[in-house]
């Protein structure tokens, strides 16, 4: 089974959580065991699994980003002027595996996915949701 989730960023650089939407879906597959993959469509992007409780950790992580990789001074910037934006999204990766335990997503209870905006605002973000049973 596979569906899309669309969403909109209103910022350059923040995590945004998905979770509810990836449960969605796989209470609407009906498997019981197998692997929920979450993958964002973009070069600019990616997918994260991460604190849900306290915010800050997701702030953290976009400023520990910018530390690493600030804006300015790369290559691709005179392309477009978002070459940070694609380094990022190359260390964190455009996707997450989840375990399905039971129907429902194996993971922890701090633990949420979290679409990774570093080029936005964007108007439409597409995160791609595969269910495999096993």
């Amino acid at each position: 089974m596979q569906k899309v989730i669309i969403i909109s960023t209103d910022r350059r650089e923040g995590l945004y959580d998905i979770t509810e939407e990836v449960k969605d879906i796989l209470d609407s597959s009906g498997v019981k065991t197998g692997y929920v993959n979450v993958y964002v469509q973009g070069a600019t992007a990616g997918v994260m699994i991460q604190e849900n409780w306290d915010e800050s950790v997701q702030e953290d992580v976009v400023d520990l980003l910018r530390r690493l990789i600030p804006r300015g001074g790369w290559r691709h910037d005179i392309q477009d002027g978002n070459a940070d934006a694609h380094l990022k999204s190359g260390i964190v990766g455009p996707s997450e595996t989840v375990p399905i335990i039971d129907g429902k997503l194996g993971l922890s209870t701090w633990q949420n996915i979290f679409l990774c905006e570093f080029d936005g605002p964007r108007d439409r973000r597409s995160i791609v949701v595969t269910i495999t049973e096993v």
